[in-house]
């Protein structure tokens, strides 16, 4: 019997055995990019963690019974910005954008969405965008209006704060502390410091659609309205998991419960809040003006995607992470000590024992991954580390990838190692230290074992 699943609520502040609202549909919501520019690999933890949690969820409630939402913000300040930056339309850049990221994930062993829907009744990954979901954002907005929860002002529509009167009750904010802030920047419009933007007016350029509430002038919505729309529409009213990373707990997440919350009538939004801890590199702050922000595109071109997301694994989601060249070393050194244990060998039916105590232990990764260290059978130790998005290659596909990355001649290290094994027959040792020392200065290393001599792209 798979032991039972344990996470930590951040709206409870502790953790708890988790008891889905159905186990028959398990229903998990996470935030995702906004694409305007390249990830980073900031963006990735989150990604990386959630990924890794809903196979875990597709292992204990069974594939067809979970369903993931991972949403794409393509509506955004920072969109139109960098959209009339480059003279091309919003469309252009968003689509690019996310093209890339697509590319990115997939090379960290993140599950996409053709990978989880083939057979399935319906669609159990969703990734909705925010631009085709703006008629579920007006339906919230004209609720809220409605149930005295939002005012019109001034073109915009704002969330009425003080007209809840829980407001707060994820972050666990103190209000002043939350009015202080609010207050360094108070539009006149605004009854409260705290109110935020539901719909604002678009300036010509932007995008924009018929405002709700009778307002005359076209706009857009604002952040948070998006998440809390494609959560409902994809997932309900209430659902059982919320996740993201630790800085959207407020103000973002803050507001989507209210305003959920508040349209609906429930209690909660989401029965559990998952959120990562930040992410900092060589234990700095990442930040251009450091010189230190890296972007997952700029880690793949140094190391393998698999090595990433070990490197990111190696320490557990809710803690501060320190991004390290270190790590991805060690991380590279583990992987190749893996796959020389498991080879070309098929996974086992089970998995091994011990390993999901760890993982359902509010997602115990370091613990999870010392139990794949102590095994030794290859295909338990292929099955422990599928379920966590690792060694799903064989170790001659992964040869074979390193090779094409390489961009070795493999024609000219073939005819090398056939002299190579010439002058071995002949005992012409000097011939073959020759050989062998122009294969190392093109990368490759050779290795003589009873079965003959192979060659492999130095890391």
């Amino acid at each position: 019997m798979a032991p039972m699943l344990r996470l930590y609520n951040t709206l409870t502040r502790r953790k708890a055995a988790f008891v889905p609202i159905d186990p028959s549909h398990v229903r998990m919501y996470a935030c995702g990019p906004t694409v305007y520019d390249a990830a980073h690999i900031g963006n990735a933890r989150p990604i990386i963690v959630f990924d890794l949690l809903f196979r875990l969820l597709r292992h204990l409630y069974g594939p067809a019974h979970v369903t993931y939402a991972r949403n794409v913000t393509d509506v955004d300040d920072k969109i139109n910005a960098r959209a009339a930056e480059r003279g091309i339309t919003i469309r252009e850049l968003t689509d690019g954008t996310l093209a890339a990221f697509h590319d990115d994930i997939r090379a960290l062993g993140v599950l996409m969405p053709e990978d989880v829907n083939v057979a399935q009744e319906r669609p159990r990954f969703i990734e909705p965008r925010a631009t085709d979901h703006i008629a579920e954002m007006i339906a919230i907005i004209e609720g809220l209006v409605a149930a005295g929860h939002a005012y019109v002002a001034a073109g915009h529509v704002l969330f009425d704060v003080p007209a809840m009167p829980d407001y707060g009750s994820l972050s666990k904010r103190p209000l002043d502390e939350m009015e202080a802030g609010a207050r360094v920047e108070v539009a006149p419009y605004k009854r409260s410091p705290l109110d935020f933007v539901l719909w604002k007016p678009s300036k010509p350029g932007e995008p924009s659609w018929p405002s709700p509430c009778g307002i005359g002038e076209p706009g857009r919505p604002g952040w948070h309205i998006e998440c809390s729309a494609m959560s409902w529409k994809h997932l309900g009213k209430t659902f059982d998991i919320h996740a993201g990373g630790i800085d959207l707990i407020f103000p973002h997440h803050e507001n989507e419960v209210a305003q959920s919350r508040c349209c609906f009538g429930t209690d909660v939004m989401a029965n559990v809040w998952l959120h990562n801890g930040f992410l900092q590199v060589e234990g700095e702050k990442m930040s251009k003006s450091l010189g230190n922000f890296i972007t997952i595109r700029e880690v793949l071109k140094d190391w393998p995607g698999e090595v990433a997301r070990l490197a990111m694994l190696r320490t557990h989601y809710r803690q501060p992470i320190d991004w390290t060249v270190r790590g991805l070393e060690e991380a590279s050194r583990t992987l190749d000590r893996w796959y020389g244990i498991v080879g070309d060998t098929a996974a086992a039916p089970r998995l091994p024992e011990g390993l999901l105590e760890p993982l359902t232990d509010d997602l115990n990764t370091p613990s999870a991954l010392a139990e794949l260290h102590r095994l030794d059978d290859a295909a338990s130790l292929k099955a422990g580390a599928n379920l966590m998005g690792l060694l799903t290659q064989t170790k001659s596909e992964r040869d074979q990838g390193s090779i094409r990355a390489s961009g070795v001649d493999v024609v000219r290290v073939e005819a090398l190692i056939e002299a190579r094994r010439a002058a071995r027959a002949a005992k012409d040792w000097a011939a073959s230290d020759r050989v062998r020392d122009e294969l190392a200065a093109m990368g490759v290393a050779v290795k003589d074992g009873k079965d003959g001599t192979t060659w492999s792209v130095m890391p």
